[in-house]
């Protein structure tokens, strides 16, 4: 291979690389954080709290010590069912074994 088709070859490589950061880039820099009492039941991610150990472990929908990452800014305006809103810390309701709070 002669200098110039090694340069062609190494700057094609190299805009692939770089096109391939530039797209992965913005969905990894997203911010997440915990939002609780918006799961399903099976489906927080880790570390729910008293009743649960871990991802998949809340046992009712919108488990309010049960938390999922979500993207920064969408916890508290989540639409959920009864007037339910997401938290960024852990709420009493909808816990098992816990009075509705």
């Amino acid at each position: 291979m002669n200098r110039r088709n090694f340069s062609i070859a190494l700057a094609g490589s190299l805009a692939t690389a770089l096109s391939a950061a530039a797209i992965a880039t913005p969905a990894q820099a997203q911010e997440k954080v915990k939002c609780y009492g918006v799961s399903l039941a099976g489906q927080n991610d880790c570390a729910a709290g008293p009743g649960t150990s871990c991802a998949g472990t809340s046992t009712v929908d919108y488990q309010g010590n049960a938390w999922t990452y979500v993207p920064a800014g969408t916890c508290e305006t989540m639409e959920l069912p009864g007037d339910r809103t997401g938290s960024l810390t852990a709420l009493d309701r909808d816990v098992p074994g816990m009075n509705k709070g």
